[in-house]
Order: C-alpha cells, then sequence, then structure tokens
C-alpha cells in the first residue's frame, strides 16, 4: 500500500521560489523532484549537485587530451566490429 506523508522543512524563500520556477520551466511538480531526489540519497547514500558542474580533475583531463591525440593521430584504436564475437575474439588477441 502507498503511503504519502508530509515533509515539511525550512529554506530561503528565493530558493523556493527559484526551485519551482526551475521545476514548472522543464514542466515536472516541484513535490517530483524532490522526492527522486530523496529516494536517490536514500538509495545511493550520496548528493551529486549537478552534473553541469563537473569538472574532471587534473589526472583525467590528461587522459582525456593523450585519448582526443591518439584518436587525431589514428594511433591505439580498435576496428570496428560488425559482430560481438569478432570483437571478443580481437580482445583476447590483445592480452
Amino acid at each position: 500500500m502507498n503511503t504519502k506523508t508530509l515533509f515539511a522543512f525550512k529554506t530561503d524563500k528565493k530558493i523556493k521560489e527559484a526551485a519551482q520556477k526551475a521545476a514548472a520551466e522543464i514542466g515536472v511538480p516541484l513535490s517530483t523532484i524532490l522526492n527522486a531526489f530523496l529516494k536517490q540519497f536514500s538509495r545511493d547514500k550520496e548528493i551529486v549537485f549537478s552534473a553541469r558542474s563537473y569538472h574532471p580533475t587534473p589526472y583525467l583531463e590528461k587522459i582525456l587530451e593523450a585519448a582526443e591525440q591518439d584518436i587525431k593521430q589514428g594511433k591505439n584504436l580498435s576496428p570496428v566490429f560488425d559482430r560481438a564475437e569478432d570483437a571478443v575474439r580481437y580482445l583476447h588477441s590483445q592480452a
């Protein structure tokens, strides 16, 4: 049985208004967004504020730059496969 409960908390009025506006812009009730956040937090026990504000670490940036150079130079690339079996065979041959 799905039971509902009221969850009241205090927040800054401007934050609430901005969140309501953003929710309305994407056509989703703010309560749906808050419930999704609470479900994700309960499941993962972590807080992700925004994927858009993610900045890779210097180490990851270095790896990405090297990969981009390899792609430009055609180095360290696997062939394209039409069948999974061919891809597996290729991977085994590289071991």
